[in-house]
This record gives C-alpha cells, sequence and structure tokens, in this order.
C-alpha cells in the first residue's frame, strides 16, 4: 500500500460489491485505491465517512453500487458524502461524488447472466479506474 496521501481513489460501498472490488484490486496489483465498505446507511455515518475522506484528502471519491442508478443507495448516499466531505472534512464545496455502477433502469436485472456479467466487470473497471 501507498501513503494515505498517496491514495488517488477512495471507492465507498456497501454489500457484495465490496468483495468484487477487493479482489479485482488485488487481481491488479493496485496500491492507491482504498475501498470501504458501508455497513449502516440509515442513519447516515456522517463523522464515519468524513473521517474516511479527510484521510485520503487527495483522493476522487467513488460511490460504487450494483444496483441500477436509480435503484440503489446512490442518490441517497451522493448528498450524504458530499455533505460529510465539504463539512467533516473540508473538501471544497464544489466537490462531487463520481458514480460507478449500472445506468438506471426500469427492471432490477437484465434477465441475461451474460449481460449481468458484462455489466458487474464493467461497473468494477470503472471504479477501479
Amino acid at each position: 500500500m501507498v501513503p494515505d496521501s498517496q491514495v488517488r481513489k477512495l471507492i465507498l460501498c456497501t454489500g457484495k460489491v465490496y468483495y468484487d472490488l477487493i479482489a479485482e484490486r488485488s487481481k491488479q496489483s493496485t496500491h492507491d485505491v482504498a475501498i470501504v465498505r458501508l455497513e449502516e446507511l440509515n442513519p447516515f455515518p456522517f463523522h464515519i465517512v468524513a473521517q474516511v475522506v479527510k484521510r485520503y484528502k487527495n483522493a476522487e471519491v467513488v460511490w460504487c453500487q450494483e444496483e441500477p442508478k436509480n435503484q440503489g443507495a446512490y442518490f441517497f448516499t451522493d448528498s450524504a458524502i458530499r455533505t460529510s466531505a465539504v463539512y467533516g472534512a473540508g473538501r471544497p464545496a464544489s466537490f462531487h461524488v463520481k458514480y460507478a455502477g449500472r445506468k438506471a433502469m426500469a427492471s432490477t436485472a437484465t434477465g441475461s447472466a451474460k449481460t449481468h456479467t458484462k455489466e458487474q466487470n464493467q461497473l468494477i473497471a470503472d471504479a477501479l479506474a
């Protein structure tokens, strides 16, 4: 691993996608990406997220989720993470959270294992890139 100040990306997520991210990071031998899994979203852990964002002060912050953009936690966590980063970690008001996940869809799944696997691989690659 690299010093905290040299971490280029901080990925926040919840659930199983954490293990997929860890596995791919290890496979790629990537040492400058921190991955943090949030176990509880409500009440949102503002102080913990602020501490993590402050720890990795030079990192781009990414929210990664397996669910489609309009069905997962992204819209809730986006403003909560920004609040934690700006007011708790001293990031500039222009700070924003990058999204890595499936596009917005009407259904929760594609119905095709092949398409699902392709989308899963792409969202992991997007998060780590």
